[in-house]
């Protein structure tokens, strides 16, 4: 299917698909990274006219996902809020009202950067909350890329604060942070830029789940591997030194 490209990594396989989240179906979880939920009233609290409703979509297109896959459990790679300014009335109840829409769901966040500054979620949403590295298996959840030499992704810089290590021999990380993405070039000066997942051994990188957020371009590497993600379709492109 064009919707979703299925990856094998280790003794498990998932699925990266269009909505930008990933599907482990053999512990039928729904993984998603940067979600950013009240930028935008963050950013108006502050005087700047910025579009109202990110919310209410960011929340719409993950029930879908849900729905989609019938996860069981969704782990979010942090950064869940934005800021302390996202605490705001109209973004607890719109979250409130999704919960009560997925009330058997599990839902779990690795803390990320922005979640330190943010705070936690109400207790009344139920949200189990953990550290990063948080091993699941052959995966281990994690906001920031792995960053010990033999694993690190070209999107992660060679410092990176609050970045982890110490994860399990082995296993796979799943992070986000970076918010990646590629810029494909055309005819004359036509450029297109899309968000993209970004694989290599022992590290994947999933793109910013969030409508209303920027982008880190990714620079083309040996050893790495680019899905964009656009149109409903997530296609793997060309490896750096070949062409298609």
């Amino acid at each position: 299917m064009n919707d979703s490209h299925r990856l094998a990594l280790q003794d498990t396989e998932v699925f990266l698909r269009a909505d930008k989240t990933l599907w482990w179906p053999q512990a039928q979880s729904l993984f998603v990274a940067d979600v950013h939920l009240g930028k935008a009233a963050a950013f108006r609290a502050s005087g700047l006219a910025v579009p109202e409703g990110t919310t209410q979509d960011n929340l719409q297109r993950l029930s879908q996902a849900i729905a989609g896959t019938r996860a069981q459990r969704v782990v979010v790679l942090g950064d869940f809020l934005h800021a302390r300014q996202a605490q705001h009335p109209l973004v607890w109840q719109a979250l409130a009202d999704w919960r009560q829409r997925h009330r058997q769901l599990h839902v779990a966040l690795v803390r990320g950067n922005h979640d330190r500054h943010a705070g936690d979620p109400p207790a009344a949403l139920g949200f189990t909350l953990h550290e990063e590295p948080w091993p699941l298996g052959s995966l281990s959840a994690c906001h920031h890329p792995d960053v010990r030499p033999e694993t690190r992704p070209a999107t992660c810089p060679a410092s990176q604060s609050g970045a982890t290590s110490g994860t399990a021999p082995g296993a796979t990380v799943l992070a986000g942070h970076v918010h990646p993405v590629v810029q494909l070039g055309g005819a004359g000066r036509d450029g297109l830029r899309l968000p993209c997942f970004v694989h290599q051994p022992g590290c994947l990188v999933l793109p910013a789940f969030g409508a209303f957020t920027g982008g880190q371009p990714v620079a083309p590497a040996m050893g790495v591997d680019c899905y964009a993600v656009g149109a409903g379709r997530v296609w793997r492109l060309p490896p750096a030194g070949r062409t298609p």
